[in-house]
This record gives C-alpha cells, sequence and structure tokens, in this order.
C-alpha cells in the first residue's frame, strides 16, 4: 500500500502543478490575446488529465495484479463438447 500511496502523491501533485501551470498559460494567451500561446496553454492542460489518468491507471493496475491470486483457477481440460470446465479448488 505504501508504493502506491507515494505513486499517488507524485501523480496528484504533478499533474496539480502542470494543470495550473497549463491554467495560468492559457489566461495569458487569453487575456493578452496571443493564439499561439491559447493552444499550448489547452495542450497543457490535457496534458495534466492524461498524466493523472496514467498515474491512476498504475496504480489499478498493480492493485489488481497484486490481487490476482483472489479468482477462481480455470484448468484448460476439455469435455466432450469442445467446452472448458471450471475447476473450483476450495
Amino acid at each position: 500500500m505504501n508504493s502506491r500511496l507515494k505513486i499517488l502523491n507524485a501523480t496528484k501533485w504533478t499533474g496539480g502543478f502542470t494543470l495550473i501551470m497549463g491554467m495560468m498559460i492559457f489566461l495569458y494567451g487569453l487575456i493578452g490575446e496571443v493564439t499561439p500561446i491559447i493552444g499550448i496553454g489547452i495542450g497543457t492542460i490535457v496534458g495534466a488529465v492524461l498524466f493523472f489518468l496514467i498515474g491512476m491507471f498504475f496504480i489499478t493496475t498493480e492493485e489488481m495484479v497484486e490481487n490476482t491470486h483472489k479468482g477462481i483457477e480455470i484448468s484448460p481440460m476439455k469435455s466432450r463438447n469442445g467446452l472448458y470446465l471450471v475447476k473450483n479448488n476450495k
């Protein structure tokens, strides 16, 4: 849990800082009427959101990999009609 919390905090702070910088760049371009800067600000905002979502995906993937032993084992024993049988080891 500790490593996931570290990844969550790093993702949260980095994504939040990038989001704030993107908003500042966007507002500077909007107020100063500099069209290319507006696009850079929008791109930075979208990048911050994607960065946060990818971090959440890594945390979720790590959680799922850690909990794979809790599922039902499916063995490849074929029955006569071609369907696979589920073998429960409980």
